[in-house]
């Protein structure tokens, strides 16, 4: 699904927003997740990667919560 914002990645079932002012290039992300979190490939999150549940799981390890989630369902995130 295209955004206007190039910071908003979904798929049908999860919305991942990514905030660069706040990420302090840990790389933990790329580093343990590098199927759907890719350092040198536009656009650089691919929801298609994994599972829903490991990006979640890997999301929530963030040490600087420059990335975050919310559930697609019928109303909006």
């Amino acid at each position: 699904m295209e955004t206007n914002n190039p910071n908003v990645f979904s798929n049908n079932d999860i919305t991942v927003t990514y905030n660069p002012k706040v990420c302090i290039h840990a790389e933990r992300c790329a580093r343990e997740l590098s199927n759907v979190f890719r350092d040198s490939v536009i656009p650089w999150i691919d929801l298609d990667g994994a599972s829903t549940k490991k990006i979640i799981k890997q999301i929530k390890k963030c040490p600087s919560g420059a990335l975050d989630y919310c559930l697609n369902k019928k109303e909006a995130c």
